[in-house]
C-alpha cells in the first residue's frame, strides 16, 4: 500500500480531563480527512467537539465519522489507540479473527508528545500481543528519528495572512496603543500573582481563557486590563496564539500551537506530585534554545526547585526571545508533519 494511496482509520480516545486528548485526536482525524482518508474518531465523551470543532459530530467534517464508545464492530485498515487507551475488547477480537483470513490492521498506540531523549529510542519500535497481533509504538517529537508534530498543509499561509486587529475587533477589543496583548491558558498555579504583578509593569491586555485562567484571575493590579474569552473552536484558539504578543499555554495541544504561532510563549506542563513533570519541562527547553533568562520563567512558572522569582523581560529582552522562538519554529518546520509520518509508517505495515 502506497502512502498517497487513501487509508481507512479508526482513533479512539478516551477523554479523561482538561480536554487536550480530545483536541489531539479532533485535529488528527481533521487532517487526515483533509489529506483523502476515511476516519472514525470513536470518543467516551464528544462534549468537547462542541466547542472545538462545532458541527463535527453531525457531519461537518467530511471524511470524519464521529462515533461513541466502543465504537464500530469491523475493523478498519489503521487502528489508532490515543495515548495508550486500549480499544475496547470485542473489537480487539475482531481485529485478531480478521488477522486469520487476511492481513491483519495496523495497530499503532499513539504516545504523548515529549522531548525526552526515550522519544527517539522507543519511536517505531513494535510490542508483540499474545492474541499473535502486533501493536507500534508512535511518538510524535521535535527530532528527527521521532514523529513530528501535528500541522496541517496551509497553516503558514494562514499565520502570515492574519490580521490582528481585525481578530481582536471580532472579540469585542482593541489594544490600545503601547499596550501589549498576552493570553493566559493555564492549571491551577501558584506563581499566578507573580505573573500578574509582572505584567502589571506596563500596560497589558490579559486575555484569559474559560477554566481555570478564569476561575484564578478574578481582579489584577492596575496596569492590567482583563477580557474573558468564550469557549474558542480550534481554529479561534490558533488565532488567539497569532494575536498575542506572549502567551502562556498548557499541556500538549497549546504547546504544538504556539509553537507554530511564533510568539514568545511559556509553557506549562501537567503538574504531578512528585515533581516529574520538571524533567519534561528541561527536556522541552533544551530542545527549544531560549535564551537563560527565558529558560528561568519557564522552570519559576512550573514550581522547579530552585528556581529565581518569575520575572518578565521588556523592550529589547522581549526582541530576543521572539527571535529564539521563531528560531525554533523554523528548526521544527524542517520536519514531515505528524499525519504525514503516520501514513507512511502505516503504509509501510500494510500489505501491498
Amino acid at each position: 500500500m502506497k502512502p498517497s494511496t487513501a487509508l481507512r482509520w479508526d482513533i479512539f480516545c478516551r477523554v479523561v480531563d482538561n480536554f487536550g486528548d480530545a483536541g489531539v485526536c479532533w485535529r488528527l482525524a481533521a487532517d487526515l480527512a483533509a489529506r483523502g482518508d476515511k476516519v472514525r474518531l470513536v470518543m467516551d465523551d464528544t462534549a468537547p467537539l462542541a466547542f472545538m470543532a462545532p458541527g463535527g459530530t453531525q457531519g461537518g467534517r467530511p471524511g470524519v465519522q464521529v462515533m461513541a464508545w466502543p465504537g464500530p464492530a469491523t475493523p478498519a485498515d489503521v487502528v489508532v489507540e490515543a495515548f495508550g487507551c486500549d480499544p475496547p475488547a470485542p473489537y480487539v477480537a475482531a481485529m485478531a479473527a480478521g488477522a486469520t483470513n487476511g492481513p491483519a490492521p495496523v495497530w499503532i498506540n499513539l504516545e504523548y508528545l515529549s522531548a525526552e531523549p526515550y522519544v527517539a529510542r522507543c519511536h517505531g519500535l513494535p510490542s508483540p500481543q499474545q492474541n499473535g497481533l502486533k501493536k507500534w509504538f508512535f511518538y510524535p517529537g521535535f527530532t528527527q528519528g521521532t514523529g513530528g508534530l501535528l500541522r496541517e498543509p496551509g497553516l503558514a499561509d494562514a499565520r502570515a495572512q492574519f490580521d490582528r486587529r481585525a481578530w481582536l475587533g471580532q472579540q469585542g477589543l482593541q489594544a490600545a496603543p503601547g499596550e501589549r496583548v498576552v493570553s493566559l491558558f493555564c492549571y491551577d498555579n501558584p506563581a499566578l500573582p507573580d505573573l500578574l504583578n509582572e505584567l502589571a509593569r506596563e500596560p497589558t491586555l490579559l486575555l484569559l481563557t474559560p477554566g481555570h485562567a478564569q476561575r484564578q484571575v478574578e481582579a489584577a493590579p492596575n496596569g492590567v486590563r482583563l477580557a474573558r474569552l468564550p469557549w474558542l473552536t480550534q481554529t479561534a484558539f490558533d488565532q488567539l496564539l497569532w494575536a498575542c504578543d506572549l502567551n502562556f499555554v498548557r499541556g500538549e495541544d497549546s504547546l504544538v500551537r504556539a509553537a507554530w504561532a511564533g510568539a514568545p510563549f511559556v509553557w506549562q506542563a501537567y503538574p504531578q506530585a512528585d515533581g516529574a513533570h520538571i524533567a519534561k519541562v528541561d527536556a522541552m527547553l533544551g530542545e527549544a534554545r531560549l535564551p537563560p533568562q527565558v529558560d528561568a520563567i519557564w522552570r519559576a512558572w512550573n514550581g522547579a526547585p530552585g528556581a529565581p522569582a518569575l520575572a518578565l523581560p521588556a523592550g529589547t529582552a522581549l526582541h530576543g526571545w521572539q527571535q529564539s522562538t521563531l528560531a525554533w519554529r523554523t528548526r521544527l518546520w524542517r520536519q514531515d508533519d505528524l499525519c504525514t509520518q503516520l501514513r507512511g509508517f502505516a503504509s509501510g505495515k500494510s500489505p501491498p
